[in-house]
């Protein structure tokens, strides 16, 4: 839907400007012959955030589309309707596994040498990571809440619990506040992990802490673990996937 407001920026409010459907908010000081502002657009529990450019004299806001709040861009396909190397690939996870293909792995069934490539990737940082499984269990939850990714958070808090993961902690971690009373461990995977999901870099500081006690290895394996998480995020971000109806649903940020 196309929005026009022909009324001279210097007279535009700072206060959020009412449209239909949208809310325009926090204008920008002037950069370059622009100006900016974001355009919230509410749709059902979907918060759609979109920047816009503001020119001189009119503040056009271009054409947005509405997201949709339906699930499953691609359902799990029925395991009567697999091709031979969809089989091949699922007898490979039940081997490795000891159980059928389940959430991300449900999608990613459709490219399943990709499939099988996710599986043997997460079998080593999931299971064998030099970190130990608290503190995967750990990392698993702050990169989850970091994508918001429902199915992946509600599959592993019961986990965080059983490896000796706080209740506040996981609190903390779902409201995105930093956690209080984290041990030096728990606080350098935390520090690690949310520099980089956040700001793609790794400081110096940080990065010497993290070495220090884990070693190099240790490292690459935090990186390999948040990064691994984060992709299977993407997936099921990307796809929609339907979690079940008793989960918990993450509150989207801003909400």
């Amino acid at each position: 839907m196309n929005f026009s407001i022909s009324r001279p920026l210097y007279q535009t409010p700072a206060a959020s400007v009412k449209l239909p459907g949208y809310v325009v908010d926090h204008i920008i000081s002037p950069k370059r012959g622009e100006r900016q502002c974001k355009v919230r657009h509410r749709l059902g529990t979907v918060d759609r955030v979109i920047s816009v450019c503001l020119g001189l004299d009119v503040m056009l806001i271009g054409i947005v589309a509405p997201i949709s709040s339906s699930s499953d861009r691609m359902p799990p396909v029925a395991p009567e309707k697999y091709d031979g190397a969809q089989k091949k690939a699922a007898e490979e996870f039940l081997a490795a596994r000891k159980e059928p293909i389940f959430g991300p792995f449900s999608v990613l069934i459709r490219s399943p040498e990709l499939m099988n490539a996710y599986r043997t990737f997460g079998d080593y940082l999931r299971f064998k990571a030099s970190v130990g499984n608290k503190l995967t269990e750990f990392i698993i939850l702050v990169t989850a809440r970091e994508w918001t990714q429902d199915f992946e958070w509600n599959f592993h808090v019961p986990l965080a619990r059983k490896e000796g993961i706080g209740q506040e902690i996981i609190h903390a971690i779902a409201d995105g506040r930093r956690p209080p009373g984290m041990s030096e461990d728990v606080e350098i995977c935390y520090n690690l992990v949310t520099e980089l999901q956040r700001y793609k870099r790794v400081s110096d500081a940080t990065y010497a802490r993290a070495v220090k006690r884990f070693g190099e290895k240790g490292v690459l394996d935090i990186v390999g673990i948040t990064s691994y998480y984060a992709s299977l995020a993407m997936v099921m971000n990307t796809t929609r996937m339907s979690m079940p109806p008793s989960d918990k649903r993450l509150s989207r940020f801003p909400e």
